[in-house]
């Protein structure tokens, strides 16, 4: 390594996890009825926002309550995936014992179905981060982000269709590890709703709840309905796409080659949650609409810990990384999104990897 990131010996790799693991169990001896709080109004938030939202599209033959109507909307819909669906089934609420914010029970508003998001993030993704032929989250299959990814000619054009694939995020998740491969002799659309029935029933679920029976329900403001319902989704997408992209694909991340599978030791697993992850700067209401995935460092480090917590946490992770000669990677959303979008253009040509 350099001066990024210090070489760890075992030992020293051992006493990092071993202090990130006592920051573990000293908050959640803290976690409690404050927490059940502030999560059941994040819920209450989502509902009352979406009622607004919807209520003004239904309205939006005055002027300005088409743009009230697509504010509160999309707002409902970034924070129920974000601050509340996100964290929920990550199990962050389930010391709470209410069914409605169990990890296991919660759905979300997003096509993609909880069930698989539990399989392609909640496992894969956190327990091999960034780990090349694992994470499945590493440009999503189809854009390359670092010069170790094997580059083709495709990569090319990954500047253009990356572009698009930000306003269509939602169907990245939607689509992420589900069996889309065609099979001889069957048709590909039965072949997909066969193998996939609980994704394709949330698909038809979402498309018909905003696109069919809300426009449907506005009568003459059908179109209105309809485009308001459009804009909200893709708003939520493009800032979903950015707030994760910032967290793993920035300059100072790090991708680890397949055989990190095997690094098992004491402490090695916190030790790429640290490398693979970067954080974003910025105040309270930025922190709370980006489901404090702007502390994605401490996300990775406490995936089981709500999420509220992780600015109470960000001080002394930062100060544990300074001790072992680990870079704590933050920075301002333009500057983070700058270079995702740098990664993005860069690595669509042929590059070579680079010491960190």
């Amino acid at each position: 390594m350099t001066a990024l990131y210090k070489e760890l010996t075992a030992d020293e790799t051992r006493r990092f996890g071993a202090a990130i693991d006592q920051l573990h169990a000293e908050v959640k001896q803290e976690i409690g009825q404050a927490d059940a709080d502030y999560i059941r109004r994040v819920h209450r938030a989502v509902r009352y926002l979406g009622v607004i939202g919807r209520a003004a599209l239904m309205l939006s033959f005055i002027p300005p309550f088409w743009f009230i109507g697509v504010a509160a909307l999309a707002l409902s819909k970034i924070i129920d995936n974000m601050e509340l669906g996100h964290n929920v089934i990550h199990g962050q609420y389930d010391f709470i014992g209410d069914k409605h914010l169990n990890g296991k029970q919660f759905e979300w508003d997003i096509l993609g179905t909880s069930n698989n998001w539990r399989k392609t993030h909640n496992y894969k993704h956190h327990t091999y981060t960034n780990i090349e032929g694992q994470d499945e989250d590493i440009g999503y299959g189809f854009i390359r982000v670092f010069a170790e990814q094997k580059w083709h000619p495709w990569y090319l054009l990954q500047p253009l269709y990356s572009f698009f694939f930000a306003f269509a995020f939602q169907w990245g998740v939607a689509l992420q590890n589900l069996n889309v491969k065609p099979q001889p002799g069957t048709n590909y659309f039965k072949h997909l709703t066969r193998q996939n029935p609980e994704a394709w029933h949330k698909i038809k679920w979402q498309l018909g709840k905003d696109y069919l029976i809300f426009p449907l329900l506005a009568g003459p403001m059908f179109l209105s309905v309809l485009a308001g319902n459009m804009a909200a989704n893709v708003i939520r997408s493009l800032w979903t796409f950015i707030i994760i992209f910032c967290g793993h694909f920035t300059e100072k991340t790090v991708l680890f080659p397949a055989s990190a599978v095997n690094d098992n030791e004491p402490g090695q697993w916190y030790v790429r949650q640290v490398r693979g992850s970067s954080n974003i700067t910025g105040g309270k209401l930025f922190h709370f609409l980006s489901g404090n995935l702007s502390h994605q460092i401490e996300h990775h480090l406490f995936p089981d810990i709500p999420a509220n917590r992780y600015a109470q946490l960000a001080p002394r992770v930062k100060a544990i990384c300074a001790e072992y000669g680990q870079t704590y990677n933050s920075g301002r959303l333009s500057v983070q999104f700058y270079q995702v979008i740098y990664a993005i253009c860069r690595h669509a040509f042929p590059s070579r990897p680079r010491s960190i």
